[in-house]
C-alpha cells in the first residue's frame, strides 16, 4: 500500500517526469497574472456545471444528529460532551472508523465511516459545533511526509481539531495516523482556509485521475475561499504545465512565492545580474520552486532554472522518493554503488515502501553479492505483505490528543 496522505496534496512533478509539453517561449517569464489564471486561463471553458453555490462542508445530516443526541445528551459540562462524543466515535461497534486517502465533508466521511485527516476533522467539527462546543480547523507544522502517485511526489501536510473550553482551558482532538509530537507547532485557521484545504484536496484527486475540467474548478474555488493559500496556487501551477499552458502554469507558482512571502527572482531584469528578493523559505516556497525551476528549464531559460535548482536542490535531496529517482536513474547507468547509497538514505527515511528493497536487492545483485540481494528482497517481500495487511486495519489512532489536561 502506498504512502498514506495525512492531509493536504501538494503535487510536485519534479526531475525524470515523463511529461514534457512543449512551451512557447514568448509567452512566459511575467507576462500573465496571477488573476489571469482564474478568469482567462483557456481551463475556465472545462469547468462543466459544477456548482459550490449551495456547499456545506459542515452540514448534519439527521443522522449525524441522532448519533450526536444518543452519544452525548443535552447535559454536562462541555469537557464531559467532548468526551463522550470522543469515545462515541472510537468505540468498536458503534462507529467503526477506516483510513482511507479521501477527503470527504461531514456527512459523506459520517456515511463512509472513512477519509483523510481532512474528512474526519470536517465531521468531527460538525458535531462539537452541534453540541455548541467552540471547535476550530487548527494546521499542525508536522515533519515533511512524501508519497509517490505515478510521475508525482505528494508532500502531504496535517490539520486537526482545537477546542476551547473558555477560562484558559482547551482540547486537541487529533485524527493522526502516526505518533503525535505535542510540541509541534500549531495554527488556529478560520473556517474559509479549511476550505480553501478542502477545494484543493479535492482538486488534486481529480488532478491525479486526469480530469483537467473539475481539477480547475476546485483549485480555482479554493483559491476563491482563500487567494493566500499558497498550496492551491502551487496545484493550479502544477495543472496548467501539464496542459502545456507554461505562462499561466509560471503566474500561479509566481503568485504561491509571493503569498508565502518566499525568496523570488526579480524577474524585471533578464540580463546581468538578477537578484533575489525577500528572504524567507518554508517548504511550501521550496516546492514551489522546484515546481517553477523545473518549467523554467522545459521552457529553455536554463539559467533562471539553474538558480532555483541551487535553492531547493538541498530540500529535494531531503525527499526520499527523489532520493528512489536518483538511485534508479544510477542504477539504469551501471552505478550500482551510487544506486546503493541513495536507497540506504530513502529506506532511512521511509522504511515501509517495499519498492525501495527491491531496487536496493537488484543493485546488490548486478554488484554480484547475491547474499545481500537475498535479504534485501526477502525484506522487500515482509514489507509488501506487511503494507498489504495494514489495509484491514481500523483507523483509531490518538483520536483525542490531551483528554484529561486539566
Amino acid at each position: 500500500m502506498k504512502t498514506k496522505f495525512l492531509y493536504l496534496i501538494t503535487i510536485m512533478l519534479l526531475g525524470g517526469c515523463a511529461l514534457q509539453p512543449a512551451y512557447d517561449e514568448d509567452a512566459a517569464i511575467g507576462k500573465r497574472s496571477a488573476q489571469d489564471v482564474l478568469v482567462a486561463s483557456p481551463l475556465y471553458s472545462s469547468l462543466g456545471d459544477i456548482d459550490f453555490s449551495e456547499f456545506d462542508l459542515l452540514e448534519m445530516s439527521p443522522e449525524m444528529i441522532e448519533f450526536t443526541d444518543r452519544a452525548v445528551g443535552s447535559s454536562g459540562a462541555q469537557s464531559e460532551q467532548l468526551r463522550k462524543l470522543a469515545y462515541a466515535i472510537m468505540r468498536s461497534g458503534e462507529f467503526s472508523l477506516a483510513y482511507e486517502d479521501t477527503t470527504g465533508t461531514a456527512v459523506e466521511t459520517f456515511e463512509r465511516r472513512r477519509g483523510n485527516c481532512m474528512a474526519f476533522t470536517n465531521m468531527f467539527v460538525a458535531m462539537a459545533r452541534y453540541l455548541g462546543i467552540d471547535a476550530r480547523y487548527q494546521e499542525v507544522d508536522v515533519p515533511p511526509t512524501w508519497s509517490m502517485s505515478g510521475d508525482s511526489f505528494l508532500y502531504s501536510q496535517h490539520i486537526n481539531v482545537h477546542v476551547d473550553l473558555k477560562q484558559g482551558r482547551w482540547r486537541e482532538v487529533d485524527f493522526n495516523i502516526y505518533d503525535f509530537d505535542h510540541e509541534l507547532e500549531t495554527r488556529i485557521i478560520r473556517d474559509n482556509r479549511a476550505r480553501a484545504h478542502y477545494f484543493n484536496n479535492i482538486g488534486a484527486e481529480h488532478m491525479l485521475a486526469d480530469e483537467t475540467g473539475p481539477a480547475y474548478g476546485y483549485f480555482r474555488q479554493s483559491l476563491r475561499e482563500d487567494g493566500e493559500f499558497a498550496s492551491a496556487w502551487i496545484n493550479m501551477g502544477i495543472l496548467h504545465r501539464r496542459e502545456g499552458l507554461g505562462d499561466l502554469a509560471e503566474a500561479a507558482f509566481l503568485e504561491a512565492l509571493r503569498v508565502g512571502g518566499a525568496d523570488t527572482l526579480d524577474l524585471t531584469r533578464h540580463t546581468g545580474d538578477v537578484g533575489w528578493m525577500s528572504s524567507r523559505q518554508t517548504d511550501t516556497d521550496l516546492i514551489a520552486m522546484s515546481n517553477l525551476a523545473n518549467l523554467y528549464e522545459e521552457m529553455g531559460y536554463t539559467d533562471l532554472a539553474a538558480r532555483y535548482f541551487e535553492r531547493v536542490q538541498a530540500h529535494r535531496m531531503k525527499n526520499p522518493f527523489y532520493r528512489y529517482q536518483v538511485a534508479q536513474a544510477a542504477f539504469e547507468e551501471g552505478d550500482y554503488e551510487a544506486a546503493i547509497d541513495d536507497l540506504r538514505y530513502a529506506i532511512r527515511r521511509r522504511k515501509n515502501e517495499d519498492e525501495f528493497y527491491y531496487l536496493l536487492s537488484l543493485s546488490h545483485l548486478m554488484k554480484g553479492d547475491r547474499e545481500e540481494a537475498r535479504t534485501w528482497m526477502k525484506k522487500a517481500e515482509e514489507v509488501a505483505a506487511e503494507n498489504s495487511e495494514k489495509q484491514k486495519y481500523h483507523y483509531k489512532l490518538d483520536l483525542l490528543r490531551n483528554l484529561d489536561k486539566n
